[in-house]
């Protein structure tokens, strides 16, 4: 019987006797960095855990704990940790250096995988990271148009920049955030997502509207979806507006399908963005689109048109490791089942969940789309049933957060105690490399985590 199931043992407690190491490092990483974080989405309380290796669909900790991972590198791990083939190319290229400060065969390889999947590709150019392709596509659209506003959806998330900061997980009135200055988020127009009305006043309202982007699934990978119909819109609004339409595929981008959320949907964007799966799961993003919007980076195009090129730069933009990492992925996405697996999966467990939360008489949901999921936990204490959750229905719940979601570190510590590893909003990335075992093992850890949860009071069951 393990800690998490003992009557007098509460989750936190049973987390923090299995991981004194990841308590240990948690202390030492905070006198050294703001939360000890190097990322705000690894905050967890008590303490994050500390992890020494990886390997498929699984990793360890310090404290030699092994979970079912659904954290993925970030959503970059369609593969899995340590891909063989990945880690191969890394290997050969880590021998012929880490950096030529020159252009190199590897990047021109890159951006023609990424040409012939992305539908809307035409060309590519790199970054090294999502937020800098977010914001050099908003930089294209600006210059291309000659226009100064942006126009986006709240509870989207678009990297960490200025342009982006309001309207994501605060500031919906769309004022500016904590060092941002006022100036740039008055230029920054906020819709409510599938609010067909609201969308169309804005065009009508404002002319100037230099590019609208959004997650073409909806925010955090479907958790608020887009409904496909008010995705046709926004391309007929933005086409006939002269607006650039931006899809942010930083995450559905070789994983919803080969070719992202785009080829799956059938509806092209102007520009794209991506990052993670695109660099296998290393630092790398690019912007990708239509030919004569990327030429303003273009130095003999500029200079024909007599326009003043957009500068870019980037120390580690298309650097050979990521190139190497990004080919390899992209190659065996392209031309194996990776993407339909995933998916397959993410159906599998979305069923197995919410069978557990009927059987447990807990009216929760879990939902989302192709390879990745979402607990909902409720907090407006909804007459929800799991398995039929209209989660479109629910947005405004979702961004307005009533009463926060207190739930969410308990769950994840009981996933957590009971060997899974979700995000801190209870979120899971899949891979190609989840399979029946790990399917097994993640229904039961979430029984074990409710049925916790009912005996610690945090929850009740429906009558």
């Amino acid at each position: 019987m393990s800690a998490a199931t003992l009557p007098n043992v509460t989750l936190t407690d049973a987390y923090r006797a299995m991981t004194p190491g990841s308590a240990a490092l948690a202390d030492k990483a905070r006198a050294v960095m703001p939360s000890g974080l190097a990322h705000d989405s690894r905050h967890f309380d008590p303490y994050p855990p500390y992890v020494q290796r990886a390997l498929g669909p699984a990793k360890w900790d310090v404290d030699g704990n092994k979970y079912v991972d659904y954290f993925g590198g970030h959503g970059s791990l369609i593969l899995g940790h340590n891909h063989p083939a990945v880690m191969a190319a890394v290997h050969a290229a880590l021998e012929r250096g880490t950096h030529f400060g020159a252009c190199h065969e590897a990047e021109v390889r890159w951006a023609e995988l990424i040409v012939q999947m992305v539908p809307s590709a035409e060309r590519v150019r790199f970054t090294a990271s999502g937020t800098e392709a977010t914001l050099m596509a908003l930089r294209l659209a600006r210059a291309y148009t000659g226009r100064p506003k942006l126009l986006r959806f709240r509870g989207h998330f678009h990297g960490w920049h200025d342009h982006m900061t309001s309207g994501y997980a605060s500031h919906f009135d769309g004022t500016a955030t904590s060092g941002v200055v006022d100036g740039v988020a008055d230029n920054v127009l906020l819709c409510d997502p599938n609010d067909v009305a609201g969308l169309t006043r804005l065009f009508n309202d404002h002319k100037d509207i230099a590019a609208a982007i959004l997650e073409p699934t909806g925010a955090t990978y479907g958790k608020m979806p887009i409904l496909p119909s008010f995705l046709a819109l926004l391309r007929d609004l933005t086409r006939q507006a002269g607006t650039v339409l931006i899809y942010d595929e930083v995450v559905t981008g070789f994983r919803v399908s080969p070719g992202g959320a785009q080829a799956a949907l059938g509806i092209l964007p102007d520009l794209t963005t991506l990052a993670k799966i695109m660099a296998g799961g290393l630092p790398g993003g690019a912007v990708a689109g239509r030919a004569d919007i990327m030429e303003w980076l273009d130095f003999k195009a500029t200079r024909e048109t007599g326009r003043e090129k957009v500068a870019h730069q980037g120390t580690f933009n298309a650097n050979p490791i990521s190139a190497a990492a990004g080919i390899a992925t992209l190659e065996i996405v392209a031309s194996t089942d990776v993407c339909a697996r995933a998916n397959a999966f993410g159906d599998a467990l979305r069923a197995g969940m919410n069978a557990v939360l009927r059987e447990e008489r807990v009216k929760w949901a879990v939902h989302g789309t192709y390879s990745c999921l979402h607990i909902y936990t409720n907090p407006t204490g909804d007459d929800i049933v799991p398995g039929q959750f209209d989660s479109a229905a629910f947005i405004p719940a979702m961004i307005a957060k009533p009463r926060g979601e207190a739930l969410n570190g308990p769950v994840r510590t009981g996933l957590l105690v009971n060997g899974v590893d979700m995000t801190p909003s209870l979120a899971a990335w899949i891979s190609a490399t989840h399979g029946e075992t790990e399917l097994a093992i993640t229904v039961e850890a979430f029984r074990a985590t409710v049925r916790a949860l009912k005996r610690e009071g945090a929850i009740t069951a429906s009558r």
